[in-house]
């Protein structure tokens, strides 16, 4: 239904969390290289638990190797940074929403050319974020919400 899109994701609990949010909600998972851990890592293998056969996931060797695969398709990006709040707008099956890494975020120069599709989760002033995995289950929620949960029991 929906595509979650990891840019160079660092901590293996938390992609693996994603991952098993992925194959229960039926979103397609992408990571975005270069990845901080290895995809044999046990850490990311026990997140997921047995979930992995239930599983889409598509993985890239940079960030123009993704967006050649996908240019026609339509991004969010996911920033404390954003514009606009992650509730206001409706998304369509197909949809990508972008995530930054866990220590560094997005790139500045892609959230500067994107600044009318950057989205936002708000928090109390002095926040810095929140967990990447908690932030992809908040946004993804809303976007299947909208969708009146289509494909899902």
């Amino acid at each position: 239904m929906f595509n979650i899109a990891l840019f160079e994701p660092e901590i293996p609990q938390n992609t693996g969390n994603i991952a098993r949010l992925c194959a229960a909600t039926g979103c397609r998972l992408h990571l975005i290289g270069p990845l901080g851990f290895s995809l044999e890592e046990r850490k990311l293998k026990r997140a997921g638990l047995d979930y992995w056969h239930l599983l889409d996931v598509h993985i890239y060797d940079s960030f123009d190797d993704f967006t050649a695969e996908h240019a026609d398709s339509k991004f969010y990006y996911i920033t404390t940074k954003g514009m606009n709040y992650y509730t206001e707008l409706d998304y369509q099956p197909g949809d990508f929403f972008i995530f930054g890494s866990e220590t560094k975020g997005l790139p500045e120069d892609l959230i500067n050319a994107n600044k009318e599709l950057c989205l936002r989760i708000p928090m109390v002033k002095g926040a810095r974020c929140l967990n990447l995995s908690n932030s992809v289950a908040i946004v993804i929620y809303n976007a299947l919400y909208k969708q009146k949960f289509r494909g899902l029991s």
